[in-house]
């Protein structure tokens, strides 16, 4: 497994605690998202010493909250660069390897607000949408070899960035962050955030041979949160 990221010593702590019960080789390669051009390239470098790649999970951060229509022309483009340009150019590198071996799958991890756009996060919901036609273009491209490209639509999960989402809100309601925490859960009809693991298990699945029949899908993962809004 390669992980990629801006920060190394992240990236280092986390290749350490990655289970090896069949001796696995886990590595990492720091680098920034921010710039398609130096993910391509250390893609290429990397499928060049260790051969193609079965499996990708996009999953980066999301850009700054705000309403859209204050947000500046160049915080679209940079989180376009960072999210659409950058997928795209790991993309290239990996799908021929795909093709080749007649099996890939590539899985973004976007957001809820694909469906519906969540308060307070324009350009976030803006690139998600584009991120997530992106994936179901190449699904029907891709999927004649043995390839699927499946969008995972998390909801509230407990991430430091929904932590930040919770501590924005609060300030700009004059509540307190645990209120924000209680309507959040209060709208989900599991009755709970959901948990990384929780996420772990769905892009698990579509990662693996048992998901090969699904192709090009919005998979919410919200506990029914979409479901309980659109009653």
């Amino acid at each position: 497994m390669t992980l990629l990221s801006r920060n190394a010593e992240a990236l280092d702590t986390a290749c350490r605690g990655l289970p090896r019960p069949t001796g696995q080789d886990h590595r990492f390669i720091a680098v920034d998202f921010g710039v398609w051009k130096d993910v391509r390239d250390a893609a290429a470098s990397d499928v060049a010493q260790n051969g193609p790649v079965a499996v990708v999970v996009n999953n980066t951060g999301g850009p700054a909250a705000g309403p859209a229509r204050e947000a500046e022309v160049e915080s679209f483009a940079s989180a376009f660069e960072q999210h659409v340009l950058s997928f795209q150019a790991l993309a290239r590198v990996v799908v021929p390897g795909m093709i080749e071996m007649g099996y890939g799958r590539i899985i973004n991890i976007i957001s809820s607000s694909v469906i519906i756009p969540v308060r307070d996060l324009g350009v976030s919901n803006t690139i998600r949408g584009a991120v997530a036609n992106w994936g179901r273009t190449l699904a029907a491209e891709l999927g004649p070899h043995g390839i699927t490209v499946n969008n995972a639509l998390p909801g509230y999960i407990d991430t430091d960035r929904l932590r930040s989402l919770m501590r924005r809100r609060a300030e700009l309601a004059g509540v307190t962050e645990q209120a924000v925490a209680e309507t959040m859960t209060g709208s989900v009809p599991a009755g709970r955030l959901g948990t990384p693991a929780d996420m772990g298990a769905v892009v698990a699945f579509l990662a693996s041979p048992e998901a090969a029949y699904v192709n090009g899908v919005n998979l919410a993962v919200d506990g029914g949160r979409m479901v309980s809004l659109n009653a």
